[in-house]
This record gives C-alpha cells, structure tokens and sequence, in this order.
C-alpha cells in the first residue's frame, strides 16, 4: 500500500500526541504506533512533570539545577527555552484534560525530587504519566484530521538512499520523504509518503537486561536514523533509575517513584544501615546518578541483589494515599510498604542523547523533526534532572509544530519513492536466532556497559557486538521483514552506538562513569 500525509508521526507518547493536536488543522496527520496508542514510554512516567508554578521557585532556580545534574554539559540556551515555556505548555496539558494533583487550598501539589532545589513536580497520584497518555489519546481522537495505525512498525525512513543516490553522515542536503512500515496485519511493508516526519520513539531500555522501559523501547527511532545517516550524539549517557522494584521474574521492572524519596524514603543496606551519606552530602536526595552509583556500589561489596527503600517512617495512610499504585503493586508481591521495606535495584532508565535537534526540534535531515526521548535536544547534559523529560517532550512537540507548519507549504510528496522491495527474502523459520541474540545484546550491554565502565569492558562488549552485528545483517537481508528482527536490528545499533560514543569520551562525565578516569569512593 501506498499512502500519502503531510504529517507523518513515529510514535504515540507525549511528543507525538501533542505534536499531532498542534499540526492537525494545517494538514492530515497519521500517527502510528508499533503496538497499541497507549502503550507507550509516556504512560510508565509515575513521578510527573517539572515546571515553576509558584514562589519562592524561579526559572532560574530550575536552570541551575538542570545545569548541575547536566553536570554543565547542558546547552544552557536549551535549557533556558524549556523551563521559560513550560509553565504554557503544562497549562496546554491540563485545557487537554490532564489532571494533576491539588492541595485543599486548590494549589498543585508539587513534589520535590532528587536535584531539585525547590517543590516544582506536578503529578497525578503515582501514575502521571498515565493520565497524560490518556488525555492526550482523547483529545487526538477528538481531531478530524488525525488518523492513527496501531501495530505498525516503523522500518525505515524514506530518503534519497532509496533512490539510488549516495549519502553519508555529514552530508547537509539529505532529505526524509516518509518511511517505510510494516503493518502487521497483513504482514506487508507499506509505504508512507509524507512531507514531514516527526520521530517520536521513545527510548532505548530493552538493550539492557533489566529496565523501568515497556517492551516497546528497543531505540528504534535513533537507529533508523543513525542508518539514514543523520548525526547522533551523547548516546554514552544511559541514565539508569536506581529504584526498580526487585522482582526478576518480571519484564519491565516496576519503577518506584523518585518522588517517595523527595517524600522522605530511605535507602538501607539488606542488614538495615544507611547508606547515602557515604556518597554524597545530599544523601538519599541526590541525583540519580550518583544514587545509581553508590547502590551499584553497595551491592557489589556485600554480594546482596538489592537493597531497601525504607518510607514505614511515614504516616501509613499519607503514603497510601500519595502512593497507591505502588502501595498496591507492593502487597501483591506480600510486600505492606507501610511496614515493609521495598527491595530495590537499579534499572536501564533513560538515554540523554539521541538524535541531535536544534532549538526548533529539527533534526540534521531536511524535513525529519525529533521530540521526545529518541532526540538529543541539548536539555540534559551529561545527566537527566528527574522529570524534566515530560517537560522537555511538549516544548520541543510545540516548537517542532511551529516550524514544522511554517515548511508545510514549501514541499511536495516525492512520487518517485520505489515500493519497499522483498525479493529474493524468505520467511525466517529459526526464531531462536532472533530471541537468542537478543539475550546476548542484553547481556553484552548490561554487564560492559552499565553503571560503572572501563576500557577493558568497552571493548570486550565491542568485539562481541561487531560479530552479532554481521550475523545479524545477514539474516536480515535474507528474511522477510518481521517486528522482532527489525527490533533486533535496531538495538544493535542503538548498543554499538553507546559503545563508541562511551570509549571515545576520555573522561567520567555524569551518567558516564569510568574505572579509567576515576575510581569509586565515598565522599571524605
């Protein structure tokens, strides 16, 4: 099938939803989704979203504090643009119908997080971003000119390399026409032609073994990209959340909020000791990180699998109420967080780089635009604040549909687009290949290139990628398309890229944390 848009949206979270309400009455929009329009990076975020609402906040209080977790490797005129426009844009959340959380007095009860120097996180109960997702999915729905395609996957996008011509990375006119999308139904490639592409994908956790992310973020935007040959950056700083619940036997894992820290919880070691003043003069409020760090630090000294998060000090009906989606999934597992501490460990959280945008959102191919996780908007540095990242991705949805809706008029849909050619292929019968391989990818980056890394490790996780990579390729060429491998593909990519960016960066640097430029040590 052949179809023709003037928008084409990659993804269904945060970035992608808004972007499409704000581009829908200039042109006919599709959005697709690789599963369902809910599942989605967006709907996991429990914490919420950070803004300045109220005195004594200020911008510049939060720019700072972006600048320091960024460990000043932030583009501070990024970070000025998004706070500056994320008191509009939440109120743009909340006329959609997203309802954050108020005091008695009719205030927003704003949370303090680990970073921040003042209370400045709206939320919804524990599940933030879930009321987002689910506003923003009414809303889009609402939209004549909205069109979504659920279970599509996003192979390719469409530019002049499909075309018979040569492109390279540093090439400055290479152009995105659409892409190419298998539709799983009917199990064909379509084609989308579209005049702009905005990548929304989301992140890249499933490379790692254990993650906070849905089974969906296997980083398949930044790869498809980085393959057309656009310019991507900082992939080395791969935040990891450093309190997952600690339950192996399930995939995703169950995030525990950074807010219950900013509520007081604790971290302990399995014999009870605290732990964090060790590491850090902010304790267990500091950024993540350095909490990530010193728990991966901890276990590894006394050979535990997790450690505890303690909140029975708290008022038990209080937590119950500000924490009931956790509270819940605790005592399912025999856990009364109330009285129980929760055991925790550190998880594959969220990718700071990506590809790289400029202050309007627009990526280094002509008319192909990023938001979201997938992009590397210059906002977090070496190091995510926590919950700015919802902030980031309406900013940057909002910036992207103005320039975007400005260029609308100057392009027109390249006809000469070939359908997407399968010749030759064959439907893959050994799918062990494929779930095999996947658990040697997750391996690989989950043992050499975690929370604490070195040379040594960075190039041991080399070489067995370079061998999975031409194994991989091969199969690809050979087979008929299928989600799973293209999947397969893209982490990869996504974990090759990581590994070169991680070794070329001489320097521990924020999430990037060497043994060959530093050694770990508490605090004098």
């Amino acid at each position: 099938m052949r179809k023709k848009v003037d928008f084409l949206v990659i993804g269904s979270g945060i970035a992608g939803l808004s972007y499409a309400l704000k581009v829908a009455d200039h042109g006919k929009v599709l959005v697709i989704s690789k599963t369902k329009l809910n599942e989605t990076n967006t709907a996991y975020a429990q914490g919420g979203i950070a803004s300045v609402m109220y005195e004594p906040d200020d911008f510049n209080k939060h720019i700072e504090d972006t600048m320091i977790a960024g460990d000043q490797l932030s583009n501070r005129e990024a970070v000025k643009m998004v706070i500056e426009r994320g008191p509009e844009q939440i109120k743009q959340l909340i006329d959609w119908g997203t309802g954050f959380d108020k005091t008695k007095e009719g205030k927003y009860d704003l949370h303090k997080e680990g970073g921040h120097s003042e209370y400045r996180i709206l939320h919804h109960l524990d599940n933030t971003g879930f009321e987002i997702q689910r506003a923003l999915i009414d809303q889009a729905k609402k939209h004549p000119n909205i069109e979504f395609a659920e279970n599509c996957y996003a192979v390719d996008i469409i530019t002049q390399h499909h075309l018979g011509e040569i492109t390279y990375r540093w090439r400055t006119d290479v152009e995105c026409y659409g892409a190419y999308v298998l539709n799983e139904k009917t199990g064909k490639v379509d084609t989308i032609l579209s005049k702009i592409t905005m990548m929304a994908t989301g992140g890249i956790g499933n490379i790692y073994q254990t993650t906070t992310n849905p089974t969906i973020a296997t980083g398949d935007g930044i790869a498809m990209v980085y393959r057309a040959k656009g310019i991507i950056e900082n992939m080395e700083f791969v935040q990891f959340h450093p309190t997952s619940l600690y339950n192996p036997n399930e995939r995703p894992s169950f995030l525990i909020t950074e807010a219950m820290r900013g509520y007081g919880a604790l971290l302990r070691r399995r014999d009870g000791e605290l732990f964090m003043d060790k590491y850090d003069e902010r304790g267990c409020l500091a950024p993540r990180d350095i909490v990530a760090r010193a728990i991966d630090n901890e276990m590894k000294n006394t050979g535990d699998d997790f450690v505890y998060l303690d909140v029975t000090h708290k008022d038990a009906e209080e937590t119950k109420m500000h924490y009931p989606t956790i509270y819940h999934k605790c005592l399912e597992l025999g856990i009364d967080i109330t009285k129980d501490y929760i055991p925790v460990v550190p998880a594959a959280h969220y990718v700071c780089g990506g590809i790289k945008v400029d202050l309007q959102g627009r990526s280094s191919i002509t008319n192909l635009f990023a938001a979201g996780e997938c992009s590397s908007t210059g906002l977090h540095g070496a190091n995510r604040l926590a919950s700015n990242s919802l902030l980031e991705a309406i900013v940057y949805a909002d910036v992207a549909a103005k320039a975007a809706v400005s260029t609308l008029g100057n392009i027109k849909h390249n006809t000469k687009i070939p359908s997407w050619n399968d010749e030759g292929t064959s439907h893959n019968e050994e799918l062990v290949l494929i779930t095999q391989t996947n658990k040697e990818v997750e391996q690989i980056m989950s043992n050499y290139v975690g929370i604490v890394r070195s040379n040594l490790r960075l190039k041991r996780a080399l070489d067995r990628l370079e061998l999975i990579y031409r194994e991989t390729e091969s199969l690809f060429d050979d087979s008929i398309i299928t989600k799973e491998l293209c999947e397969l593909r893209n982490k990869i990519n996504v974990g090759y890229l990581i590994i070169r960016m991680a070794m070329s960066r001489k320097e521990s640097r924020g999430l990037h944390y060497t043994l060959d430029h530093n050694k770990l040590r508490t605090k004098r």
